[in-house]
């Protein structure tokens, strides 16, 4: 053996000589212990699907899917129970203001309830009571005592129910995700949302065709008891320090902070635009399957699920963003809703109304998840409750004042010129609100020809500018 290999031999001896005493002497690491349990990687979740990565609301993302086919169930049972109690769409109209009317005049309550108290026990008790509700409405029906009354009463219940279960559950969600992941999560909900509205249209359709609308109301009540389940297994881990006891002044903080807040105070006010005119389609829809195109409950509970095909596919769009839209793109977004609605209002053949029907739910759909993100991404932790409830009071209380409305003039001018007038009103005052923003901000629109640049000519930009 050659002098210079045997040197080699050598050190290579003495190095390993020198690691392993160093490894006998040495700590030994929790991720070396042979008891610990082998190394995971972090599931990577994609950009849509963010808010994903948070357990807890994994799991109550999971009881949504299945609580939101539930309402949708049991919301087309009821419009078409009471069309058939009655024979009238001012009592369908009415239905729906009952079940809104109470969130118009105590919905500021709720967020104040739902800043004072935990949301976890709220939402127990709301969905609790939910579920109560569809069990009775399910119960009359099929043992065949039902009455329209009945479905007025437990409307009304359902009602006062949302005064509290909605803002309770919209600040709940961006306690359980925090302020990174609250415009993914808003999304997500709105798919799940959509989805439930795609699927729970035709199942509730198949079965009153079946069985009757009681079922629909039973099914409804186990998803409930479903989302009572769930929030009781979870334990937010960004829950925010209570408002201490009843104190004075907490309702009016709320509304100082709209007012001094243009973003939140404008997204408001085009929230109750789109309630009071643009969120009546379940009064339309069914005045057009049994007046206009005769497709009675089939045709009903399709195009609830052809407008919810359009909001599916908004919400999934909106999924992939992460910052939120400007007051702009909301203003933008529901007077192409208002036209929308006015060119559905004139399809000449059920199919091209029920394409129409597509643009529709995605015009709605991409304001909503919008005016919502924009919302609770501005307005800080301490008031989110009430803010939303003024928001949702808005939103749904608007719906209790068009819902019967709307009804009547189905009744007294007819199902298209009620669509039409309906359309017309969303894109005029949008576009009044839209001009109020720039004249209050002190913005004008610029014209700029620049070739080849592939942007759009028209700008907005200071009125001084």
């Amino acid at each position: 053996m050659s002098p210079e290999l045997r040197a080699v031999l050598v050190l290579l001896n003495q190095v390993n000589s020198v690691s392993a005493a160093t490894a006998e002497h040495a700590p030994t690491s929790p991720s070396t212990s042979p008891s610990a349990p082998p190394f995971r990687p972090r599931r990577s979740w994609p950009r849509s699907l963010a808010a994903l990565e948070v357990r807890d609301y994994r799991l109550y993302l999971s009881s949504q899917m299945v609580a939101t086919t539930g309402l949708w169930m049991q919301r087309i049972a009821q419009d078409w129970l009471v069309l058939e109690l009655t024979g009238s769409v001012t009592a369908v109209g009415v239905a729906v203001a009952l079940q809104f009317l109470p969130v118009l005049l105590f919905g500021m309550w709720g967020g104040v309830l739902a800043d004072r108290y935990p949301k976890r026990t709220i939402l127990i008790i709301t969905q609790s009571v939910a579920a109560l509700m569809a069990l009775t409405l399910g119960t009359l029906a099929l043992t065949g005592v039902i009455q329209a009354w009945h479905v007025f009463v437990v409307a009304t219940a359902l009602g006062f129910v949302t005064v509290v279960d909605n803002p309770t559950r919209q600040v709940f969600v961006s306690e359980l995700v925090g302020h990174t992941h609250i415009r993914n999560a808003v999304s997500l909900n709105s798919s799940v949302f959509q989805l439930g509205a795609l699927v729970g249209p035709a199942a509730s359709g198949a079965l009153i065709s079946a069985v009757g609308q009681g079922w629909s109301f039973l099914l409804n009540a186990a998803s409930c008891l479903l989302v009572v389940t769930m929030v009781a297994i979870i334990r937010p881990a960004n829950a925010p320090a209570l408002t201490p006891g009843a104190q004075k002044g907490q309702l009016k903080d709320g509304l100082r902070y709209i007012r001094r807040t243009s973003e939140v105070g404008w997204s408001i006010v085009l929230a109750a635009t789109i309630g009071l005119f643009g969120l009546n389609m379940p009064v339309i829809l069914a005045a057009f399957a049994d007046t206009v195109f005769t497709t009675g409950v089939g045709g009903y509970s399709l195009f609830n699920s052809l407008t919810a095909v359009g909001a599916l596919t908004g919400a999934i769009l909106s999924a992939r963003r992460q910052a939120s839209p400007r007051l702009r793109v909301l203003t933008t977004t529901l007077v192409a809703l208002g036209l929308v609605l006015m060119v559905a209002s004139l399809a000449p053949s059920v199919w091209l109304f029920c394409l129409v029907l597509v643009g529709v739910g995605f015009c709605t759909l991409q304001f909503l998840t919008g005016a919502n993100s924009l919302v609770q991404t501005t307005c800080t932790p301490a008031v989110r409750g009430r803010v939303m409830s003024v928001y949702l009071m808005v939103l749904l209380g608007g719906q209790a004042i068009g819902g019967p409305t709307v009804g009547w003039l189905v009744d007294h001018v007819g199902a298209r010129e009620s669509m039409l007038a309906c359309g017309a009103m969303v894109a005029l005052v949008a576009t009044a609100a839209g001009l109020a923003m720039a004249r209050r901000s002190h913005l004008t629109l610029e014209l700029t020809v620049r070739r080849g640049t592939g942007r759009l000519p028209v700008h907005i930009v200071p009125s001084d500018h």
